[in-house]
Parts: C-alpha cells; structure tokens; sequence
C-alpha cells in the first residue's frame, strides 16, 4: 500500500498541473462511461450558472486506497487537488477537520433528504457533507416459496427462524438438498459490522456505541442477539457463511438455493435480470425485528463533501448544490442506478417507473442506522475491527454472547482511552 499510495498522489497531482486559476473548480467524477456523461452535464451546468471552470479528477476505485489518498493530501492541506468529492458513510467523523462546514449553506436540503443519512453527516452538531445516494441493508425472499408453504413474510427473528426451518426441510424432502434457509455476511469484516448491527439494535440491545459516544454493548440483549445468529449457522445457515462477503452469499440466493438473504440494494436489480434463475419470484422487506425491538437496516451509500482547503468555497458549495438537485439525483438514478436521497423522489411517478423496486426501499432507508463512525471519528476503523472479530467468534462457536459482550466492551473502552479522537 505504501508504495502504491505516493504514485496515486502525483498521478493526483498531475491531472491539476497548469489548472492553476483560482475559478476552476475540481470534482471526482466516477469512472464509468455513465459516470463521465452523469459528470459532463454538471459541468454545463455549473459553468453557466457560475462563470467558473469544472475540472474532473479520477481517483481509485478501492475505497481504503482512496481514503489513504484523500488523507495524506489533506494532510499536506493541497488547495489544488481537489474541491468536490465523494465520501463513504464511514469517512464523515475521519475526515471531520479536513471538510468544509455546510452548515449554514445547505439549510433547504436538511429537510429534504433521509434523516438517518443526513445525521451520518453531523458531527459536533454540524454539517459536513450531503448524502449522494442510499444504500442499506434488506431481507431478500422468495415469494414464490412462501406462497407455495402458505407463509407470511417474517416480522420477527423468530418468525424468519421458524419459517426457514420449516421450508428448507420441505425443500430438501423434495429433492433440493443443498437448500438454505438464510444467508448473509459472516466473514470477519467490515459486512459483519453491519449485520452486528443490526442483530444486536433491532432486539433493544444498542448501537455499540450511542450517538454521545458512550460504549453501550455490554447488555443481556446483545449477547442474546449474537447467540440467536450463532443459532443459525450449519441450521438454517450454511457454514460457508463463515466465509460470506456480498459476493459469496448472493449466488446462493440467485441461484435459487435459499430462502432469505440479507444484502445490500444492489442485490434486486441483479435477482431480476433477465438471466437470474429467480427473476420474478424476489421481494424485499425490511429486517426482521424481537417481538418488543424496531426493525434496523445498516446504513451504507455515499456523500458529497467539500475539501475545507478549498480556494473557492461559494463555488464549491453552488457545485454541491447542482449534484444534489432534484434533477441530478434523477440523472444518477437513470445512468448509474444510484438511488435518491431526497425522499420526495420516492413517490415521484417518472422515478418510479424507470426504478419501481425503489418503491418497496422507501421505508428501509427511512429507518437505516449509521455505524458508530461519526462519534469515533478516526478510531473507527480499530472499533469496527473489534465488533467484527468479537462477533466472528461467537458464530464460530468460540465464544458466547454473554462473554462477547463484556470483552467487546472492554476493548472499545481501551481503544477510546482518553477520548474519541
């Protein structure tokens, strides 16, 4: 990584050599074909509403390299490398000191985006970016299946429990042995984190670490939280789930070989392409919930930030506002499926025409929690690693709930020491 880093900063640097006037914007454009017409008209627009240039910055496609990038440039505070830029959901509370405040500028859009993603953006009570687009975690299911076993979607853990039990075994006494009930992310990673999550929040048992910053994990309801999805694997789980990242656990259920999955948006529209065994027989749910908890769905997507090092901060800001419109977020909807932030768009007929599934995401992404990454600030990566190793152990069998939660707790509390920081 090391090596690989100082080259990306002059490769950086050198797209903005001879881009020295203090009017040209520069902005990360994605690099896709889509992405580069979705950026072309923003340039038009930004150009003639303001009178500045536009410039595009290509950066790398893993999200660690970038960051990595994004952090020795603002370390060194460059003014010219970038104005505009895209930031993961987890990057808010990292970067916090390297962003611009928007606070003051972005008033009207507080109110029109999703409330979860917009509180991802506040950090000390203010704002530091504008989510770009939604992503958050779903139950996946076959309808087909629970039809054919006269089954109502699960509302409770138990319920999903229950139901899979019952028809992966009608589907394996039918012939289909390597039939599951359920599959989601358990390999010890940042996924696992977010399956954590929202295991132990939908049963009352915390967020891990609550908005103010205190280390909340250490509970009876956690623990219980943890041993119920231990319960499931080699059950109604397979145990190569132990190795699931997105892309092991979605053939399984493409494939037509499980019952339930839990994924990411981008899921559906693959479940319903033409060449998908089970197109036509997905629906998608919010997360099942304990009998007395709210059902919790991982946050994910991407937001626009501004570089506080930025010459031209009124021009910065106009760009912001362009790439939020109403109109590019419809745009980036149609050429590069990115899913709105703004919820009226949710009930507009002409976006959900093109993208009719999003219809059945409106109430997910209203109730989606962030990760702990806001309030631990640059920590989150060290806390992130301690939720998803402690809770690798107990799917794996090696340790309980119950001594889960007191190590994890534990750990957080030496990684927070004298403060998040």
């Amino acid at each position: 990584m090391r090596r690989v880093i100082p080259g990306l900063i002059a490769a950086a640097l050198a797209l903005t050599s001879g881009l020295t006037h203090a009017d040209t914007l520069r902005m990360e454009c994605p690099p896709s074909k889509e992405g580069r017409q979705f950026c072309n008209e923003i340039k038009q627009q930004f150009e003639a509403q303001t009178g500045n240039t536009l410039a595009f910055i290509d950066l790398p496609p893993a999200s660690n390299e970038k960051l990595s990038l994004f952090q020795q440039l603002f370390a060194a505070k460059d003014s010219g490398a970038i104005d505009l830029f895209l930031a993961d959901t987890v990057w808010i509370g990292v970067l916090n000191k390297h962003l611009l405040d928007l606070t003051d500028s972005v008033s009207s859009l507080r109110t029109e985006v999703f409330p979860a993603a917009l509180q991802n953006d506040v950090v000390n009570g203010r704002v530091k970016a504008i989510p770009a687009y939604m992503d958050t975690g779903a139950l996946y299911y076959r309808k087909d299946l629970l039809e054919k076993y006269h089954e109502q979607p699960p509302v409770t853990w138990s319920d999903l429990t229950r139901t899979a039990t019952r028809i992966q075994q009608g589907e394996r006494d039918a012939g289909h042995k390597n039939f599951w009930g359920l599959v989601f992310q358990g390999k010890a990673y940042e996924g696992l984190t977010c399956n954590a999550l929202e295991w132990v929040a939908s049963q009352n048992g915390g967020s891990f670490i609550d908005s103010q910053g205190n280390i909340t994990i250490n509970n009876a309801r956690a623990a219980q939280a943890l041993d119920m999805a231990a319960g499931w694997i080699g059950k109604i789980s397979p145990p190569g789930a132990l190795g699931y990242m997105e892309e092991e656990s979605r053939p399984v259920f493409q494939n037509g070989d499980a019952l339930f999955m839990r994924n990411w948006l981008y899921a559906y529209t693959l479940a319903e392409d033409p060449t998908s065994p089970i197109r036509g027989k997905v629906a998608v749910m919010p997360l099942p919930k304990s009998d007395d908890g709210v059902s919790v769905s991982a946050m994910g997507g991407w937001h626009w930030a501004i570089s506080a090092y930025t010459k031209n901060p009124q021009a910065a800001i106009a760009l912001l506002k362009i790439v939020s419109s109403v109109q590019s977020q419809k745009k980036a909807l149609a050429l590069m499926g990115w899913a709105p932030s703004r919820t009226a768009l949710y009930e507009d007929p002409q976006v959900l025409a093109q993208a009719p599934f999003l219809a059945d995401f409106k109430g997910i992404f209203m109730h989606a929690v962030p990760r702990p990454a806001t309030q631990t600030r640059r920590q989150y990566a060290q806390v992130s690693n301690a939720i998803y190793n402690t809770t690798y152990n107990v799917l794996s069998g090696n340790s309980d709930g119950a001594s889960a939660v007191v190590a994890l707790q534990q750990r957080l509390e030496i990684i927070k020491a004298k403060g998040w920081r």
